[in-house]
């Protein structure tokens, strides 16, 4: 279970509105939410900081908004659904009133015991079509308690405007590179930095780009030291490892 239901379990004991017996069965509530056709996690929270999130590619809208209305009456985590398409939107948008959403990153999210922002993650991309990369980062690193700053369409193309971004390059406690086609992006920032750099390849480009596994390879090989890679359009992921290191480097739990 997670620390708020710890929490409200041991406050209620002590106001007396709780027996020991009914705190002891809450308290060995099992961290696992068994629905049938899932079995939700929802005390990762509580071990690792940061909520289970949702993949609803794959899913039918009822299996979405079912999850979503599970863990809505479960617990006290943040609920996040990502990849998520318009159909499953509209369906969650009127099963659940309070939830919030941004169509270009894919992502819907009900924010509850959100940590208290710390450290700051500055998210780069290449180009203006890695814009809904950009905003999946954006959005799930301030929900995983960061401060976030963006920087957009500063690719190699036209290497001079990265000079816009250095600001907040230079002060950022974790750095999120977003790139398709050569993605040589990475490497170039990777190189002037001292953070550690995510690098997160994008599948945009004509051809021969084969849907981001070139920038991929490229960012696997980048001659940067301390770039590290996520899969293909991954900015959940990124945004995870990114929180970690920039939540760690300013202290917080």
């Amino acid at each position: 279970m997670s620390r708020a239901d710890v929490r409200e379990a041991v406050e209620l004991l002590a106001r007396g509105e709780l027996s020991a017996r009914e705190a002891e069965e809450l308290l060995a509530r099992s961290p696992v939410l068994d629905i049938g056709f899932a079995r939700l996690d929802t005390g990762r929270r509580g071990r690792q900081g940061f909520p289970e999130a949702v993949l609803a590619e794959g899913k039918s809208p009822d299996q979405v908004v079912a999850i979503v209305a599970a863990l809505l009456e479960r617990g006290h985590e943040t609920i996040l659904v990502t990849r998520v398409g318009p159909e499953v939107r509209a369906a969650v948008r009127a099963a659940v009133g309070e939830i919030e959403e941004d169509a270009e990153a894919r992502l819907m999210w009900v924010a509850r015991d959100s940590p208290t922002p710390a450290g700051t993650v500055t998210v780069v991309s290449a180009g203006t079509s890695d814009g809904p990369v950009v905003r999946e980062v954006a959005a799930c690193a301030r929900l995983f308690g960061t401060h976030v700053r963006v920087q957009e369409d500063v690719g190699v193309a036209g290497l001079h405007r990265l000079a816009l971004a250095l600001e907040d390059l230079h002060g950022a406690d974790c750095v999120v590179v977003i790139a398709g086609q050569d993605a040589a992006l990475a490497s170039v920032v990777g190189g002037l930095v001292a953070a550690p750099v995510i690098a997160v390849p994008t599948s945009t480009g004509y051809g021969v780009a084969a849907g981001g596994v070139p920038a991929l390879l490229s960012m696997l090989t980048s001659c940067a030291a301390g770039v590290a890679v996520v899969n293909i359009d991954d900015g959940f992921g990124a945004a995870t490892i990114a929180a970690r290191i920039a939540r760690a480097a300013a202290g917080a739990a």
